[in-house]
């Protein structure tokens, strides 16, 4: 018998648990007939400004995703997406296929992260040039411009918020981040890119996109969208921005 609530597919969702952002903007996308169900990584709130602390901070993560994985597989999720949009963006593309091999094999099913995520998103509206938004310091930028690049695209502006530990990303005011928007578009970008899953950005790109003109991809949604695609589930949810709305 099929699950009563989840009987369409059921979505496995492994996040830090500092991460607030992931969650309720999963629920929001999900259709009739499709559950998620959040695993969180054990990781402390601190100041990530120095080199040390952050290299400590994502080494955390990346130990802590196994566990998650094992926990949630329990439920018998018929996908999973990975919500460390760091992670899976380090060490360029060939990193990040590895990662997403392993994780599959862990998982026993398909995994949807931001990077390759991104990438089909990308494709689908045939995007070249591209500006980026980041939560992240500048050795994290530094990664999601190199995994970026090495996949093919133009970085025509990249900004990192520069955001003071895993919490605070989720209280980054909103006027930063349509400042931020606004600063990176221009006629010379395809495709506004917002990277970060503990950056609440999905509602404010669905209204960003009616005043650039242009798609603006939140990391949340876009993710959100590879796993519903991948998992055959075909419904366009309206609301929530182009890709989500035309792929």
């Amino acid at each position: 018998m099929p699950d009563i609530l989840g009987y369409r597919k059921r979505i496995g969702i492994v996040v830090p648990s500092t991460n607030t952002v992931v969650q309720p903007e999963s629920e929001e996308l999900r259709p009739q007939g499709v559950t998620n169900h959040v695993a969180r990584i054990p990781i402390k709130e601190r100041p990530l400004g120095t080199e040390q602390a952050f290299n400590e901070h994502m080494e955390t993560m990346r130990s802590g995703i196994g566990t998650a994985i094992d926990q949630i597989v329990t439920a018998k999720p018929d996908h999973l997406i990975m919500g460390v949009a760091l992670e899976a963006f380090w060490g360029g593309v060939e990193a990040a296929n590895s990662l997403q091999k392993s994780l599959e094999d862990r998982a026993g099913v398909g995994v949807s992260m931001g990077s390759t995520a991104l990438v089909a998103a990308l494709k689908a509206f045939g995007a070249k040039r591209i500006a980026v938004v980041t939560p992240h310091q500048p050795r994290g930028d530094a990664m999601v411009r190199q995994y970026l690049e090495e996949a093919g695209y133009e970085i025509v502006r990249l900004k990192g918020l520069r955001c003071a530990s895993p919490i605070a990303i989720a209280h980054t005011p909103v006027a930063e981040m349509r400042a931020a928007l606004r600063e990176l578009d221009g006629d010379d970008v395809d495709v506004l890119v917002q990277t970060g899953t503990n950056l609440p950005m999905a509602h404010l790109t669905v209204a960003a996109e009616q005043w650039l003109g242009k798609p603006v991809l939140a990391m949340n949604v876009l993710t959100y969208w590879d796993a519903l695609r991948r998992s055959g589930i075909t419904d366009r949810v309206w609301g929530h921005g182009m890709l989500l709305e035309q792929f």
